[in-house]
């Protein structure tokens, strides 16, 4: 099959023939028919521990083309979408139905033993299948994956109708938490981006209001906005050192703020200012079978739209350009691969 493979920190993403996967006994090989391009997958390549020759992603759906000895209930010609797990089934996240906080977990697309989606074909734990309704097509079943995480962020912060939240960030991330939001009752939901076509997609994904942190006051912006003086519930989809301490400043008495955005390195904020309103602060890892399975209803039943959030698709050929031109500023949200 073809892949596009990385081959070391700075360099494209190079485009090679490599076998085809064989199923082990608990997985499916699935027809890569659309792939997604995630922020994760550019933050790898710039790490000197990621292996060369490892093939990324972990946003994608298509056909099943072969199945394990062990896997029932699933047949080739399945149309499917995955939760890009594979956990040990053993260990108490596990039990819990919390796969992806299993700490043997390997995230597909991350590990050369667990190799992912920028490919034509990809292997996917029969257990971690969901099945895609005649209703629901390729570039819908791609985007479930950052979806769920949206839905997962909302489903964190527990908030009833009518509520009022605030998204730092209107990345895809940023804004699948806004299309959630306005999907769960929000009354207010109000995005935070510096970039306006993120902003402009943001609004149509439900967002009731957008604001540019770098020409105006955030904290003022959402009043003006809202007319409440702070909101109850704010999600960081940033990911960068500062951003949790802005959202304790502006979160409200007793408020809730969900944590989606990865800082990896350490970060500074001031404990007192979340002890004196009682904040409550949430983080929010990836998703559960649920999240999948409710994203994909809602979008059968059309009770969503997500295609604002798909800006382009590229074939396998133009994929290393396309990568390494989301390295700089960009108008894109959500790229496809179709391989």
């Amino acid at each position: 099959m073809r892949a596009a493979i990385f081959k070391g920190v700075g360099k494209p993403l190079s485009i090679e023939n490599v076998p085809d996967p064989t199923p082990d006994a608990d997985q499916v090989i699935l027809a890569v028919e659309n792939a997604g391009i995630c922020g994760s997958d550019l933050h790898v390549t710039e790490h000197a521990h990621t292996p060369s020759g490892l093939i990324l992603g972990h946003e994608f759906a298509g056909v099943i083309a072969a199945v394990g000895s062990n896997v029932a209930g699933w047949k080739a010609g399945d149309r499917v979408t995955a939760l890009p797990l594979n956990a040990c089934n053993s260990c108490d996240a596990c039990d819990s139905g919390l796969p992806a906080l299993c700490s043997a977990n390997l995230f597909t697309g991350c590990y050369l033993n667990a190799p992912g989606a920028y490919a034509q074909y990809v292997a996917a734990r029969g257990n971690m299948l969901q099945r895609l309704p005649d209703g629901v097509n390729f570039e819908e079943g791609a985007l479930v994956e950052p979806l769920a995480v949206g839905h997962h962020i909302v489903s964190m912060a527990d908030m009833p109708k009518g509520a009022s939240v605030l998204i730092l960030g209107g990345g895809p991330i940023g804004a699948a938490a806004a299309l959630f939001a306005r999907h769960a009752g929000a009354r207010h939901v109000v995005v935070s981006e510096m970039s306006k076509n993120r902003r402009t997609r943001a609004a149509e994904l439900g967002a009731t209001a957008t604001i540019d942190p770098n020409a105006e006051d955030v904290l003022e912006a959402y009043r003006k906005a809202t007319g409440e003086a702070r909101p109850r519930f704010v999600f960081e989809c940033v990911g960068i050192p500062g951003m949790l301490r802005q959202a304790v400043e502006l979160v409200g008495v007793r408020g809730c703020v969900v944590v989606a955005g990865v800082v990896i390195q350490e970060d500074v904020i001031a404990p007192i200012v979340a002890l004196g309103k009682e904040v409550t602060i949430r983080f929010s890892q990836a998703y559960t079978e649920q999240d999948f399975a409710a994203v994909i209803d809602a979008i059968a039943r059309r009770d969503i739209n997500p295609s604002p959030m798909h800006s382009a698709t590229v074939t396998l050929d133009e994929l290393p350009d396309a990568f390494e031109a989301l390295r700089k500023p960009t108008t894109q949200c959500k790229i496809l691969i179709k391989p």
